[in-house]
């Protein structure tokens, strides 16, 4: 991509999207289309079909989506089906009419079997039953990938997806009904250490493993893939348009307890609620392919940490 290339990022305003759009205006694009919801409500087939006929984007990267942790899936799982569905046939068919030159489609790794194996590779996509707390949105994720293919074998787009691993940073959500675990830790664990809370209560039994990436690695994973990865007509065919986007490395909630307990120095006792769900048992990504196309991730887990406990303890002081 040129500097001045024109480039829409969709969800600008979420945790994922603001990454994208700091990693491209520090790397020094400056031709970026963004829009608020109240701008552009990316639920309306028409407003979103006349913005690209409008503005003709280059480049598109759908970080837009309706996300949220355990609570959130279960008690809004129609939301999560049909708001991502609608936001990415939008997005991702207006890009082809509009002759955009290459999409980049955010997934997640809930796409893959609740009984993968581990590590998990992209073949590994759609060989089992998927985890029942977050299927919808699972199967949302999956038809985007599928839509991805199916254009570009269709119609010879440069549609291509990443599928990161649990993301964690700046401007994550932090709300304790709609929020995933790494970002529940955040708050609880930085409140209780700020305010001398005796113990944090933990969902679960702590036996879960998850492997955590800072959201700025993953917004440098997407630019090199805009820059590096344009899948051939035999990958197109076989559905290799998609690649994980992780550090290849897993801990136990148990480990990541203290993790954040060592971090903050926090000396107060655990509460495990065992009456609450763990979750998929694990959820390791092979991280082969983009090893080998030259990508790893910088931000270690202890210094990821710090750095958002300290963001979001000055966003409440402020």
């Amino acid at each position: 991509m040129n500097f001045d290339t024109k480039i829409f990022v969709a969800g600008h305003r979420g945790m994922v999207g603001s990454a994208v759009v700091r990693k491209l205006q520090a790397e020094g694009y400056t031709n970026l289309l963004l829009r608020t919801k109240e701008q552009l409500d990316l639920l309306d087939a028409k407003a979103v079909a006349d913005f690209f006929v409008s503005e003709k984007p280059e480049y598109v990267i759908l970080a837009a989506a309706k996300v949220g942790g355990i609570m959130a899936n279960n008690t809004y799982p129609a939301d999560f089906l049909y708001q991502n569905l609608q936001i990415q046939n939008n997005v991702i068919h207006n890009a082809y009419l509009s002759g955009v030159k290459k999409l980049l489609f955010l997934g997640s790794s809930c796409i893959y079997p609740r009984e993968c194996p581990q590590p998990m590779k992209e073949e590994y996509l759609l060989t089992g039953l998927l985890e029942a707390t977050n299927e919808p949105y699972a199967i949302a994720k999956i038809a985007g990938i599928k839509m991805c293919q199916s254009y570009n074998r269709q119609y010879g787009t440069n549609f291509i997806a990443v599928m990161p691993t649990n993301l964690y940073g700046e401007n994550d959500n932090f709300d304790l009904e709609t929020s995933h675990l790494f970002a529940a830790f955040v708050r609880k664990f930085s409140e209780a250490k700020k305010n001398n809370l005796p113990k944090v209560n933990v969902w679960g039994t702590g036996v879960a493993k998850r492997e955590f990436l800072h959201v700025d690695d993953m917004a440098s994973g997407c630019l090199f893939l805009l820059n590096n990865f344009n899948p051939t007509k035999e990958q197109n065919e076989t559905g290799e348009i998609f690649v994980n986007l992780g550090t290849g490395v897993d801990l136990s909630v148990k480990e990541l307890v203290e993790h954040f307990k060592q971090v903050l120095d926090y000396q107060g006792e655990i509460e495990w609620d065992s009456t609450k769900p763990d979750g998929t048992p694990q959820k390791l990504l092979d991280m082969t392919k983009m090893h080998e196309m030259g990508w790893k991730h910088t931000i270690d887990l202890d210094e990821g940490i710090k750095m958002t406990c300290e963001g979001y303890l000055n966003s409440i002081d402020t």
